[in-house]
């Protein structure tokens, strides 16, 4: 019976030593998620290079050798964030404000898969293939960057990041293409839904972020949009919605500008230090 006993509290250190305490719970790491404005449409300026803390890391879902960057691998994140040469997403300032804003032995990383133009159902992971095949070409060309399957980059990415840290939450931002598709809120509770099963994430200490599309106060093209995203918190309950109204668009009144992507990053960010709290 003794011997029983040791081998069985042998066989759960293995397994938790594995999965659990190896992990740095100091080290917090957050999925972010969807189309073109968190992929990154503003370019990157001087700012946004210079002085990068890297106590803030991104884990390469590329590989990309014009930034010397490997797919698997963490870096100071340096934008861009997203691929080789996508734009400012809302993940740099989102980033940037929880360092500046956790203790100082506190790290945060972020794994950036985003599609622009995509709808939330290339995040499905049962329907994707459909939706690929009866897509557009420059929609596949941006898709092939992650072996025609977005979701599953972000899975396989997201068990590596679990060997270093804790998954703290999910920033999505994604909804022009849906615009309108009163299903949306449930079409994202599936991708979340799947998204905590395949990492043993549980719905109570996983947090979703979800922004607006560009505020009808910018004269957003997709701002009836969020009256529609508004309502997610009534499908997910631990989601938050974070507000656009105010940050600064791009002329085709879709992306937001540089300055925008700050403003949104860091509203991600305080929100989720609320949370946190």
């Amino acid at each position: 019976m003794k011997l029983r006993i040791n081998l069985l509290f042998a066989f759960l250190l293995l397994f938790f030593g594995r999965n659990t305490f190896a992990q740095n719970p100091k080290f917090h790491i957050y999925l972010c998620l969807g189309q073109s404005n968190m992929e990154g449409s503003a370019k990157i300026e001087a700012q946004d290079t210079i002085l990068v803390n890297d106590r803030f890391q991104v884990l390469e879902a590329v590989d990309c050798d014009n930034l010397n960057r490997k797919k698997g691998h963490w870096y100071t994140a340096v934008p861009p964030l997203s691929r080789c040469n996508t734009g400012l997403t809302p993940s740099d300032y989102f980033g940037r404000e929880m360092i500046a804003n956790l203790p100082e032995d506190v790290k945060v990383g972020v794994i950036n898969v985003a599609v622009g133009g995509c709808k939330i159902e290339l995040f499905d992971k049962k329907n994707y293939k459909t939706y690929i095949r009866e897509s557009p070409d420059w929609l596949k060309a941006t898709v092939a960057h992650y072996d025609e399957n977005p979701y599953g980059r972000l899975v396989e990415m997201a068990k590596i990041a679990q060997k270093d840290g804790v998954i703290k939450g999910i920033l999505l931002h994604q909804g022009e293409s849906n615009t309108n598709d009163s299903l949306w809120t449930k079409k994202v509770k599936v991708v979340y839904d799947n998204l905590l099963n395949d990492l043993n994430l549980t719905a109570e200490s996983t947090p979703l972020l979800a922004g607006e599309v560009v505020h009808a106060d910018q004269g957003g093209r997709c701002a009836s949009m969020n009256a529609i995203i508004a309502a997610l918190p009534q499908t997910i309950p631990n989601s938050y919605v974070i507000s656009s109204s105010g940050c600064p668009d791009a002329e085709d009144n879709l992306h937001f500008t540089a300055e925008g992507y700050r403003m949104l990053g860091k509203r991600y960010a305080s929100k989720m230090l609320e949370i946190l709290k």
